[in-house]
């Protein structure tokens, strides 16, 4: 009887779980190139890892590496062969999953995932504690939209901004919307990307469950993860629920003269795009089309924009783990925004505004530039 070598069977089992691509690679090396990480002198190279897969798997021991990628989409973006090489550090991830192998920071958010359907660590009661003192109304299959609220949107103090400003601007404009609340889980996205396959399939197959309880035909989301992942990434593709990105929504209002962005913000306002929005997702113009629809605005593209914009980071678990100061993208993003002069940097991701406010703390910008959503801005431009 043949049998495998352990290289051959590593390879295969990647292949199985998703990284069917892994032997195109033809290691021309542009994506290491590509790769953000080379801003920073970071350890970690795309070709390296590729290269090791295909041989085995030696040498993942450390979490630099293989927990390095944010999966910002520049390689896939970039790559002659059309590798999906996200999936492959997906499936890589996956393989080291079954171990048990995984960093501590990712460990504690998988199991939060499992005992309270978030990855923060927060009771699943507290989902919807951001809407303290608002009045927002709950999803009974009515409404025209259903709002998901992303978990970093609900559960992190500065993110929670976002959530309370787009019901402001929906009740605002008449837009038919509601909350399901603590039955809510996690889309998923972030722990599928660190590894945890089986937990994404059951809380994808939960959700679409609960939507379909409910009767959710649309949704709106705060995150652009969630957003990416239920079009992309839940599975049946005779699914009746649609789902935009807040900016698609609100510039269609702002199209259909819904919304009045009146109140002038006097300042020159740079935008991030976000990488699951952007790259991942084709959607550049509704952000700017809201920020420059704002009287006093002047807007400035900073060096590396749309297809091309710097990742802050946070993408691929990497918003969970820590980052030495001398390789965070976001510190370097600041830095490009006040290149540009602008004195407010808008974004559109609750990962991002996380990143980008810790370095503009850390850096010392706090009295040089403000980083705000769009959702945040256009509350000010509405006068709410």
């Amino acid at each position: 009887m043949e049998t495998c070598s352990p290289f051959i069977e590593v390879n295969e089992a990647i292949r199985e779980m998703g990284g069917e691509d892994l032997n195109n690679c033809m290691q021309c090396g542009l994506c290491t190139g590509s790769c953000p990480w080379r801003l920073v002198d970071g350890d970690f190279s795309v070709r390296q890892m590729i290269r090791l897969a295909q041989l085995g798997l030696e040498g993942y021991e450390s979490d630099d590496v293989l927990y390095g990628c944010t999966t910002c989409g520049v390689c896939v973006q970039r790559c002659p062969r059309e590798v999906a090489i996200i999936d492959i550090m997906r499936s890589v991830r996956s393989m080291i999953m079954e171990t048990g192998a995984i960093p501590k920071p990712l460990q504690a958010v998988v199991g939060s995932i499992h005992s309270n359907r978030n990855p923060w660590g927060e009771d699943a009661e507290k989902r919807v504690a951001w809407q303290k003192e608002l009045e927002v109304p709950v999803f009974d299959g009515t409404q025209e939209y259903f709002l998901f609220v992303c978990c970093t949107s609900a559960y992190d103090r500065r993110s929670q901004q976002i959530a309370r400003s787009m019901v402001k601007i929906l009740r605002a404009v008449g837009v038919s919307f509601g909350i399901i609340g603590n039955e809510e889980s996690c889309c998923g996205e972030s722990v599928r990307k660190i590894g945890a396959e089986e937990a994404f399939q059951t809380l994808a197959a939960k959700n679409l469950g609960l939507w379909g309880e409910k009767g959710v035909q649309k949704i709106i989301t705060t995150s652009p993860h969630c957003f990416y992942t239920i079009r992309e990434e839940y599975p049946g593709e005779d699914s009746p629920v649609q789902v935009q990105h807040y900016t698609q929504v609100l510039a269609s209002l702002l199209a259909e003269g819904r919304i009045a962005l009146e109140e002038p913000i006097e300042a020159m306002v740079t935008y991030h795009d976000p990488c699951y929005l952007g790259r991942h997702s084709g959607v550049y113009d509704p952000p700017r089309s809201l920020l420059t629809s704002i009287p006093g605005v002047e807007f400035v593209e900073m060096d590396r924009n749309r297809e091309n914009s710097l990742c802050c980071g946070g993408g691929g678990g990497r918003v969970w783990m820590e980052t030495k100061a001398e390789q965070r993208f976001s510190d370097l993003r600041i830095q490009e925004a006040l290149d540009a002069g602008a004195r407010i940097l808008a974004t559109a991701c609750p990962y991002c505004i996380t990143m980008l406010e810790d370095s503009r703390k850390t850096t010392g910008a706090e009295d040089k530039i403000e980083v705000l959503d769009v959702s945040e801005i256009v509350v000010r431009a509405m006068g709410l």
